[in-house]
């Protein structure tokens, strides 16, 4: 202790001892006298005890009952009391002041040698205007100036735990006087110590869980506390410290950081252990195929041990060839061992990204293999959109456009089909480069120019109405809603020009292809084979006059 602390210490013991000059004669009379009760007065609350000179003090009942409220002492027994001061010209005496003022004097006796700066704990009671009245272990009554509480402006500390310093026991007062403030003194000064010592050394050092929390654990490091953020707990990234530790394990830490004004000491646990991630530099790259371990599954992907502390991550993307993959649980489970393939590896960000689907079969190709161009399959509804329905067949998906969901004109396929509907069609054209797959239903149905070629042939004479005109020809609409086309050189002798839209017209059928849907008519051919059938039936006809038969009957 230097000079102008010795000095500050001698003015505080002549304060001190003012202080407990005027507590001893206020607050705690004289010594301990041994009194014996003479009467108990429940009525008034109080217990009479002859203390001599025929004199009789009251103590208050509650100081001679147990914890459940029972008296501890009857009429005629000894107690030891001290004289606290007088009301109505009767002594008052307190019977748990002589018990304290007892332990004191005990406390002092076993420590007058040994406790200087020893440290104390407590719990104060209450407070004069000299300082507070701590109470500690076994009932002994330390006294705190209040010059030495050293306890924030406007907190009210009664009821308050406390550690505190001893700076002086005095066997005339019956009094131990201590010091908060010196005891916090102390304590900063062992705390810089202990910090100084572990940043400028930067060795690990053992330390003892205290509190976990979700952002971190606290650790006791040589008697001060410093936390483990839960991003310094492994290489792998956050984790959950409950996951991994519980209070009071022992763990090996390493300074990282102090900041002196919130004082708060930063420690690590990652530090301590050689980091992976300069394991790996030479030893991975993007492409390499390796086996982890699943640790974690979230929705949008899941975290992978690679076995050395280091965790990669398969985002969700990445799990399946399957566009509609809604969560990896669907396909993986925590603590599935799987090949992955690196595909983006940084060790100064710490990022590793692994593929799962690159290692699997290419669905695409995998269909290839199986279907051709013509084949019939069945499939499922899995979308459908305004310009048709994607079906899938497998694991993948073919698009059956609306124009080939049915022979009937306009139809749409969320008119006809909806999501999750088993559908027959037929693959009418694969493209590889795209990976795009073409699906047919109207294909595998009987379309209405099949129908109509079973009971029409070439040279059959049918009729229509105009369903378009243009400068090329016309269209008509025969039977079933099967088109024709006149082209303009067969409309003759019809003018086309006089032609309207639901006109009806009539025609020869002069070609007719099923497999191109087309079929065609004449209007200038069914003049001449009208012209044709007639001759052929007046030449068929039995009633018909020849020339020779008019020579015949002249002759």
């Amino acid at each position: 202790m230097d000079k102008a602390s010795m000095e500050e210490f001698e003015n505080m013991e002549e304060d001190f001892a003012s202080m407990l000059d005027a507590y001893e004669k206020k607050e705690q009379g004289g010594s301990i006298t041994d009194g014996v009760i003479v009467e108990i007065r429940e009525s008034d609350n109080q217990a009479l005890v002859d203390v001599g000179r025929k004199q009789e003090a009251a103590v208050n009942l509650d100081e001679l009952k147990d914890e459940e409220g029972n008296l501890k002492f009857n009429v005629g027994d000894t107690i030891p009391v001290v004289i606290t001061g007088y009301r109505n010209e009767r002594p008052q005496a307190s019977y748990q002041k002589a018990i304290r003022k007892a332990n004191v004097r005990k406390f002092i006796e076993e420590h007058e040698n040994d406790a200087e700066n020893m440290v104390v704990e407590g719990k104060v009671v209450r407070k004069n205007r000299g300082g507070y009245f701590v109470i500690g272990e076994d009932n002994i009554e330390f006294f705190m100036p209040m010059s030495q509480a050293a306890f924030a402006m406007g907190k009210n500390p009664i009821g308050k735990d406390i550690k505190a310093i001893i700076l002086k026991l005095d066997k005339d007062r019956d009094s131990i006087v201590i010091s908060r403030r010196k005891y916090l003194d102390q304590l900063r000064k062992e705390r810089k110590e202990i910090v100084d010592k572990l940043m400028e050394e930067e060795k690990i050092v053992e330390g003892t869980i205290k509190k976990i929390t979700s952002y971190g654990m606290f650790v006791d490091v040589g008697g001060i506390e410093g936390l483990v953020h839960y991003s310094e707990i492994s290489y792998k990234g956050p984790v959950n410290p409950a996951t991994l530790y519980e209070e009071g394990d022992v763990v090996e830490v390493k300074a990282i950081g102090y900041d002196p004004k919130k004082r708060h000491l930063s420690l690590s646990i990652k530090q301590t252990m050689p980091d992976p991630w300069e394991e790996i530099i030479d030893q991975l790259e993007e492409g390499d195929a390796i086996k982890v371990t699943v640790s974690n599954i979230e929705p949008y992907g899941a975290f992978v041990d690679l076995g050395n502390d280091i965790e990669g991550f398969l985002h969700v993307s990445e799990v399946s060839w399957d566009k509609d993959i809604k969560n990896p649980k669907d396909y993986l489970n925590v603590g599935d061992e799987i090949d992955v393939e690196v595909i983006e590896i940084n060790p100064e960000t710490r990022r590793l990204r692994v593929s799962y689907k690159n290692l699997q079969p290419k669905p695409f190709e995998e269909f290839l293999q199986q279907y051709k161009e013509g084949d019939v399959v069945k499939g499922t509804v899995t979308t459908l959109t305004d310009f048709g329905a994607f079906v899938r067949i497998g694991k993948v998906e073919g698009l059956l456009h609306n124009q080939d969901v049915s022979w009937e004109k306009g139809a749409k396929a969320k008119d006809l089909l909806k999501k999750g509907d088993e559908v027959e069609v037929k693959i009418t054209k694969i493209d590889s480069e795209q990976e795009r797959i073409s699906l047919s239903k109207k294909a595998l149905e009987e379309s209405p120019i099949d129908r109509f070629a079973k009971e029409h042939k070439v040279g059959d004479i049918v009729k229509g109405k105009i369903r378009d005109v243009k400068d090329f020809g016309v269209f008509v609409e025969l039977e079933d809603g099967v088109d024709a086309l006149i082209r303009k050189e067969d409309v003759s002798p019809l003018n086309v020009d006089e032609l309207n839209k639901g006109d009806e017209i009539e025609g020869v059928i002069v070609m007719l292809d099923p497999s191109s849907n087309k079929i065609r008519l004449s209007v200038r051919r069914l003049e001449r084979q009208k012209e044709r059938d007639a001759l052929n039936e007046f030449n068929s006809s039995e009633d018909r006059l020849t020339i020779g038969d008019i020579i015949k009957d002249q002759l």
